[in-house]
């Protein structure tokens, strides 16, 4: 055997050591009364475990047609049913190990069959209970491998060695255990952190008493809050000491100071435009920049508008709180505008308020209140006489509702039934001789 890698001399040794031990378990009385104990729990165990699971279904199926946290609590419990009868055997032969060592000074085959029962709790955990992809992968690749080198008793083995190989990066050193420890503790961490975070951010939205700025500020805080701790939570778990993280919030600070400087605007006025709720998410604004839509969504850096034609524009929060914002919330509110038009000199211009506001106001979407069409003389042009007509609508004339258009089309049909003109623009041209060309 000289020449082998030392894990393969270990593993020949753990092969010969698990050998003499079952020849030992097959030509000892002992032995033989704990495997017939064994199979005695596991028969009771299944006998107890159909009954008490035809029993448990009836009472937590969930009732037809009901909703709520009872019935999903019930549905939740019933996925568990599975599991009844290795956790059963496990517990009648917890209770037969101490009785065979009282008898026999001796327990090893029952302890093996008790742990054996655990693998195959942790292996119909895994393939009937859970429905998550990731706790899926995390249970076929950490706990069923886990339950099994528990089981064949090597675990405690595996782990010391584990935590005895330990991996130097300069003045850094941590085990291979803990790195391990560390990675299945932040994958369960950050996967609880994501879940709370969905189930709190749908809970907070489902608020109705709240403003929908103060709800987005909740679902930040939370998330925040949810994140932190869960990092907090890792670290101690790896064992890193917690001042290091205040030595990193201090550089962290610095590097705001110098170089994050807008990042931290940003994030500071997105919070500030959530407490204040002036500006949030369905309003309709329009910056001095240019930029017009709704908001569709506020993040800590930017808030997203969607213009009328679908494009989504992404706005520092910054330019909220430093320029200068029409926001036209409220998108059920009322709204004027206006449209303008011209008819010719010729035109009796008393009769236009009475021909146009009629029209105007037959429209389905102009209102009555707080005023009706009013259509005013906005003065004397060049080749006509100009009017505008103001109206109120309930919505915006945002690209989607086009309201100005139907409105010029009212004014259009109506002067047309009259016999009114829209002139063309006129221009009186004098032509003067020049000297010495008359007669010529």
């Amino acid at each position: 055997m000289d020449g082998q890698p030392e894990i393969v001399t270990k593993l020949l040794g753990w092969l010969d050591q698990a050998g003499q031990i079952a020849l030992g378990w097959l030509s000892s009385p002992a032995a033989w009364s704990q495997f017939a104990l064994l199979a005695v729990a596991y028969l009771v165990a299944r006998i107890i475990a159909g009954r008490l699971s035809n029993a448990l279904t009836r009472l937590l199926t969930p009732t037809a047609g009901k909703e709520g946290l009872l019935q999903t609590i019930r549905r939740f419990a019933l996925r568990f049913l599975p599991l009844l009868l290795p956790l059963i055997a496990y517990g009648l032969t917890a209770g037969g190990e101490t009785v065979t060592r009282s008898m026999f000074g001796s327990g090893d085959v029952i302890a093996f069959g008790k742990r054996v029962f655990i693998f195959i709790a942790a292996r119909l955990l895994v393939a009937e209970v859970l429905t998550d992809g990731f706790l899926k992968l995390l249970g076929r690749y950490v706990l069923v491998p886990v339950a099994g080198l528990y089981a064949l008793g090597v675990l405690d083995l595996i782990t010391t060695r584990l935590d005895e190989t330990i991996i130097a990066l300069g003045n850094i050193q941590f085990s291979v255990m803990a790195l391990i420890r560390g990675l299945i503790a932040g994958s369960i961490l950050f996967w609880l952190g994501s879940w709370s975070n969905r189930t709190s951010a749908d809970y907070i939205k489902a608020q109705p008493a709240l403003r929908p700025a103060t709800r987005e500020l909740a679902v930040k805080a939370a998330e925040i809050g949810i994140f932190g701790a869960a990092f907090l939570l890792l670290m101690s778990i790896m064992g890193i000491d917690l001042t290091a993280i205040a030595v990193l919030g201090g550089a962290l600070g610095v590097g705001i100071g110098l170089g994050l400087q807008q990042i931290a605007a940003n994030f500071i006025s997105g919070v500030i435009l959530l407490v204040e709720g002036q500006t949030t998410v369905g309003d309709f604004v329009e910056l001095d920049g240019g930029e017009k839509g709704t908001i569709v969504k506020m993040t800590a850096r930017a808030c997203i508008l969607e213009t009328f034609d679908g494009k989504w524009i992404m706005v520092p929060n910054e330019h909220f709180i430093t320029s200068r914002v029409v926001n036209y919330s409220d998108q059920g509110s009322a709204n004027r505008y206006e449209a303008a038009f011209s008819v010719s000199y010729d035109t009796d211009i008393n009769r236009i308020p009475d021909i146009i506001n009629p029209a105007v106001g037959a429209l389905p979407f102009v209102l009555a209140k707080p005023d009706g069409p009013d259509c005013e003389l906005a003065g004397f042009g060049e080749s006509s006489v100009d009017f505008v007509v103001e109206y109120w609508v309930s919505g915006l004339d945002d690209g989607k509702n086009k309201y100005k258009s139907h409105v010029l089309y009212a004014i259009w049909n109506a002067l047309k039934a009259e016999g009114i003109e829209m002139p063309y623009p006129q221009r009186v041209l004098h032509h003067r001789g020049l000297p010495g060309l008359v007669g010529a």
